[in-house]
């Protein structure tokens, strides 16, 4: 498999940034000519794992969030968003539904399982302390051709 295009960018976690972020990976995803649904979920996903950094990572801080993305020739996009803020000390935990170290009420406690709904592969990694990686894969079928 082949690495056709890839991109990187690198934003401050800003709840303003969020909208930018799953645009703009939608707009990269695009060149596969993805179907509404698809395009859909990965922005989806994308909003999550960055609300994510910013609600949990960085909490009440300002950090940066990095994003890379790439396409391969087997239509396969997978996205890696990562921050160098608190980390997670359990990972198996933070990814049960419900879940959530916010404040009681605050926060649903579904994000990681948004993801993995919307997404064809999720991987998270994390060491308290250093930060928190989340690498999603979804291999695109693309638009019906007539």
């Amino acid at each position: 498999m082949k690495i056709l295009n890839s991109m990187r960018l690198k934003v401050p976690s800003k709840s303003s940034n969020e909208a930018f972020v799953r645009v703009a990976v939608a707009a990269f995803a695009a060149q596969l000519d993805p179907t509404c649904e698809e395009i859909a979920d990965i922005k989806t996903a994308v909003s999550e794992a960055v609300t994510n950094c910013i609600v949990h990572g960085y909490r009440d801080k300002i950090g940066e969030i990095y994003i890379y993305a790439r396409i391969t020739s087997d239509r396969k996009l997978t996205i890696r968003i990562a921050d160098k803020g608190c980390g997670i000390e359990n990972i198996e935990k933070a990814m049960e539904p419900l879940y959530t170290t916010a404040p009681e009420g605050e926060r649903s406690g579904l994000g990681f399982t948004v993801m993995e709904s919307f997404m064809d592969r999720l991987k998270v990694t994390s060491k308290p302390g250093v930060g928190t990686t989340v690498t999603m894969e979804k291999k695109l079928s693309g638009r019906d051709k007539e």
